[in-house]
């Protein structure tokens, strides 16, 4: 055999799986491959794949896009019958338990598709309890769809008759990333900003050409990078179903939605809701104007986290409608109960089987698909703790998906962070299975800094510890473990935790039944607004008293949209189901209330300038370094004693800036309703202490910039007014 001859017949092997074998009503098809699942374009044609244990039969169905009706049901099975019963055989449309096939001549951007599916024996009806949902009357999505057109446009109602209202369509991956790549920031440099991409923009006041909308959020980049944060953790992003929740609110007869998005439909298709271009119906387009928004924020050097929900889905509990993973393999993707009931340790009607080897390959395929594909830095597991539950829903020892996400090597540098509790009372802070890896949303900080914040007794050793980075709960893991928050989207916002000693949340249309009542919030002495100048003076005030307590912390910072120009919520501290201006920003309190927003963004450069603020180990109150000062040490009104006693509501902390390679750091709260005198200790030979900040001084002496602090008069002792913070620096 010649040269030629041998490359001719290599090129015809590479080619072979290009050709047709079957045809089924004039579309030309053949096997395909089973991996990887969902739509994948080949050479002339698209490969479709599909997983299910239980079924026996299954039919591609395309659509034109938006078409009503399809153009095509194919069986996946081959031509070939059973010579004796003359019943089809499966021939090569199926192997184990994966159908597959190549359609060829489809244009992948004009199409959709779906599946439909039977298996064996009964399946349950909706409303009744039961193992398998089967049912050839519903046409099912993709669980691994890129793309979800249907629902193109937020809030819109759908045609509830559509015989297939959320379809799965294909994505293009051709979108120019130019150098761009993953940032990999140190996690202890993070300060993160917890946004909701539709309420960052939505309101009148954001002054952006596509409001609500991934492009609008674009256009709100320089704001973010000049308050000093630079990462930005997105709540739900992919697709989910806004328009679930049927009650409207009772106080202006308004429809209210599934706001924040904790309902995922589709867990690796950008929400077309969220795209400007989301009405052209095109999912490529939609995927391409993310990527451009996680382009321009990487290079403002920002990180990009994504909240994701792998705990349930939106399908429900047995009244709930059949989307896709119900009729594909009820028994598989969810955890029932023996007699089909769904588990419901999510709070919201049915929970992921997520410890199957099936679900857990997908949520591995899923992120690695954001990262790779998206370039997203970063996830927040919501529910987290549900991840960690076997079948039946024991908390597991060695949970196999924790273990997986936190040794894959596509996700190897990735930030991966827990939210360690879930809705069933498994409640794992600071003992969630890390594996090295995993972080944590600290609730035990959020309680104590409240608790210390509104002057309650008993408090000052807890805050010691979460000041520390709380070390009594991630003692092996060091203080990167904790991702330290006062407020985040469930919940008050900093602004109604000074404001409001309860819950306000009539608007909801759940008598007042829904949300947290253990706020931990002082309203300062008025529930609500108030003219009360004295009052309002004091709420201003506790909230730079939070913002210091929250960036002088060790750990990594979270801070909430709007906090930081004290957005309110009217005192609702559940707003899940509001479009409205009770979840938008509101941009007219960057002007209004300049003074927190100059008052917060100092302190977002404060922590960046000092790295004594962001250790990635623990202090030891030692001195190893021979400085003459330990690395931390503890003071109250008087130095080098501090007041731990029950009734004590002060506390003072200085790091020693050689066992950092930084200046002193001396930090004192009084959280007293009396003005106190602090003691400040002495420095080293030829260091003078300098105020950064101190609350208790009228604006805008309160605070300082970076570099430019002034040297106290008094260097012995300084007065400290009612409720007010202090930072010092030693140089």
């Amino acid at each position: 055999m010649n040269d030629s001859t041998a490359v001719s017949d290599l090129a015809s092997l590479v080619r072979v799986d290009s050709y047709p074998t079957h045809e089924h009503e004039g579309i030309r098809l053949r096997h395909g491959t089973p991996l990887p699942f969902g739509a994948t374009i080949v050479a002339g044609g698209v490969n479709f794949s599909v997983f299910s244990h239980n079924a026996n039969y299954c039919q591609l169905v395309l659509f034109k896009k938006g078409a009503a009706k399809p153009f095509a049901e194919i069986p996946f099975r081959g031509l070939f019958t059973d010579p004796q019963t003359h019943e089809p055989l499966w021939g090569e449309f199926r192997i184990g338990d994966v159908f597959s096939m190549v359609v060829f001549d489809l244009d992948p951007e004009s199409i959709e598709y779906g599946f439909r599916m039977t298996g064996p024996g009964n399946s349950a009806t909706r409303g009744e309890p039961g193992i398998h949902r089967f049912d050839l009357t519903h046409v099912l999505m993709d669980p691994y769809t890129r793309a979800v057109s249907g629902r193109n446009v937020w809030g819109v109602a759908p045609n509830w008759q559509d015989v297939y209202p959320y379809r799965a369509g294909i994505v293009q991956n051709d979108f120019d990333w130019e150098s761009d790549r993953p940032l990999e920031i140190p996690i202890e440099k993070l300060v993160i900003y917890e946004a909701h991409v539709r309420g960052m923009t939505k309101h009148a006041s954001s002054n952006v050409r596509h409001a609500g909308t991934f492009a609008g959020l674009r256009e709100k980049i320089p704001y973010l990078k000049s308050l000093g944060v630079n990462c930005i953790e997105l709540l739900p992003i992919y697709e989910f179903d806004e328009m679930e929740n049927d009650r409207l609110n009772p106080l202006t007869g308004e429809r209210l939605y599934n706001y924040w998005g904790y309902s995922t439909v589709g867990f690796f298709a950008p929400k077309a809701g969220y795209a400007a271009v989301g009405r052209r119906g095109d999912g490529t387009m939609v995927a391409d104007e993310l990527k451009q928004l996680v382009k321009e924020l990487h290079t403002a050097g920002i990180e990009v986290m994504l909240d994701v929900v792998f705990n349930h889905t939106a399908e429900g509990n047995e009244f709930g409608p059949t989307l896709s993973f119900r009729g594909i393999d009820n028994q598989t993707y969810y955890m029932l109960t023996p007699e089909g009931y769904y588990f419901n340790f999510s709070g919201t009607g049915n929970t992921l089987n997520c410890n199957n080897p099936i679900v857990r390959n997908m949520v591995v395929d899923c992120l690695r698909y954001w990262a790779s594909e998206y370039h997203v830095d970063g996830f927040r597991f919501d529910l987290a703790a549900i991840l960690g539950r076997d079948p039946s829903g024991a908390p597991l020892s060695n949970p196999p998906l924790l273990e997986s996400l936190a040794f894959d090597p596509i996700l190897g540098k990735v930030k991966l962070i827990a939210e360690a509790w879930d809705a069933g009372g498994l409640y794992q802070v600071g003992s969630f299975p890390a594996y090295g890896r995993w972080a944590e949303w600290n609730g035990k900080f959020r309680d104590s800094v409240r608790q210390f914040l509104k002057g309650e007794p008993g408090k000052v050793g807890e805050m010691a510890l979460r000041v520390q980075g709380s070390p009594d709960l991630y003692a092996s893991r060091g203080p990167t473990a904790s991702i330290n928050f006062i407020t985040a989207h469930d919940g008050f916002t900093l602004h109604d935790m000074v404001s409001y000693n309860e819950k306000h949340n009539e608007a909801n249309g759940e008598n007042n039944n829904d949300g947290a009542n253990d706020n931990e919030s002082w309203n300062c002495g008025w529930e609500g607004p108030t003219d009360d100048t004295e009052i309002n003076a004091l709420r201003n005030r506790q909230m730079k008293n939070a913002f210091i307590m929250l960036l002088t912390s060790q750990g990594i910072p979270m801070m909430l949209m709007g906090d930081e120009v004290a957005r309110t919520q009217n005192g609702n501290n559940n707003t899940y189901c509001h479009d409205n201006e009770l979840n938008w920003m509101d941009w007219s309190l960057v002007e209004k209330n300049a003074e927190l927003l100059s008052f917060a963004s100092r302190m977002t450069k404060f922590r960046a300038a000092h790295p004594a603020l962001r250790r990635r180990d623990f202090l030891t109150g030692r001195d190893t370094l021979g400085s003459g000062y330990p690395d931390i040490s503890w003071h109250g009104p008087h130095a080098w004693h501090p007041d731990w006693s029950h009734d004590s509501r002060v506390l003072a902390w200085m790091l020693c800036g050689k066992h950092s390679k930084d200046d002193y750091v001396y930090v004192a709260l009084n959280m007293h309703w009396d003005t106190h005198i602090f003691e400040l200790p002495q420095l080293p030979d030829g260091k003078r202490w300098h105020v950064f900040a101190n609350t208790g001084a009228a604006h805008p002496n309160d605070i300082y910039e970076v570099g430019t602090e002034p040297e106290l008069p008094e260097q012995s002792h300084i007065f400290m007014g009612p409720r007010s913070t202090l930072i010092v620096v030693g140089r």
